[in-house]
């Protein structure tokens, strides 16, 4: 019998609602994880205000009680960039806060294009999560110096990071070419976390890192084969949706009943139900 896993809710999803608020949505909507970054990724939305957990004590503290009273734990740290002209060890900050939050791991995304310095960042990143007991990953996606998931865990392999993992987002997993059969074949312990969406192409298409930002498809309603996807993964990754609904928010549609629906068809996937 196929045992449901549970999923967590991707920090993009909320919209760049306020951080206590986005804790509460997941808790009413049955996630007992989320994504987290210290400040929003897209929106808030119009009339919403804006915020950063940036040196904003009284917001951590108000975001740790919410996490504590709604049994909601962060599986995800994010908004971690390796790029030029900026050192890692800059977001040492970022770093503590995440983990005083009891963030589960920390993620990263390469965009400096030069391998020596990309691996000297990545390890420094390494080892500042590492002096607070966290491990990282990598996230690749089509169009960056990491754009594979081969590329992923051959630069890990260089960098020598044994205890660091891949993020693996389905639908910059299709775009990048990739099939399930691959994602099969990786190593085990070094896929550590999963992000699930459906995508309006399988590929690179106009439009596509929109979309990625902004406008993803619920699970079900795009063209990825996601039961390949989820069934390729290690049975103890992580998985978190991340599902940007910003254009029918504006629109109108409130955003609780679209993720709870979307939610309700992630969860059936993942139970191997049509």
């Amino acid at each position: 019998m196929t045992v449901a896993r549970s999923i967590g809710l991707e920090f993009i999803s909320g919209l760049g609602m306020a951080p206590a608020d986005f804790v509460e949505l997941a808790a009413r909507l049955g996630c007992t994880a989320i994504g987290l970054a210290p400040q929003p990724i897209v929106g808030p939305l119009a009339g919403a205000a804006g915020w950063t957990l940036r040196d904003q004590p009284a917001l951590c503290a108000e975001l740790g009680r919410a996490l504590v009273q709604n049994g909601v734990s962060v599986a995800l740290g994010e908004g971690f960039l390796i790029m030029p002209g900026r050192a890692i060890a800059d977001a040492a900050g970022d770093v503590a806060m995440m983990a005083d939050l009891g963030a589960a791991r920390l993620n990263v995304v390469v965009i400096e294009a030069d391998r020596t310095r990309a691996i000297a960042e990545f390890r420094a990143f390494a080892a500042l999560a590492r002096a607070h007991r966290l491990p990282v990953t990598i996230e690749f996606m089509p169009g960056m110096p990491l754009a594979s998931l081969g590329q992923t865990l051959a630069f890990l392999d260089e960098a020598g990071v044994d205890d660091a993992g891949v993020l693996v987002d389905a639908m910059h997993f299709f775009a990048s070419g990739a099939q399930p059969a691959e994602l099969a074949a990786a190593p085990a312990h070094r896929i550590h976390y999963a992000q699930l969406c459906d995508a309006r192409a399988a590929g690179l298409y106009e439009g596509y890192y929109e979309d990625a930002r902004c406008n993803r498809p619920v699970p079900g309603e795009g063209v990825l084969p996601l039961a390949g996807f989820v069934a390729a993964l290690p049975a103890a990754c992580p998985i978190g949706l991340e599902l940007p609904l910003l254009a029918r928010a504006e629109a109108g549609e409130a955003l609780e009943p679209l993720l709870a629906a979307a939610l309700e068809k992630a969860r059936a996937l993942l139970a191997g139900r049509p």
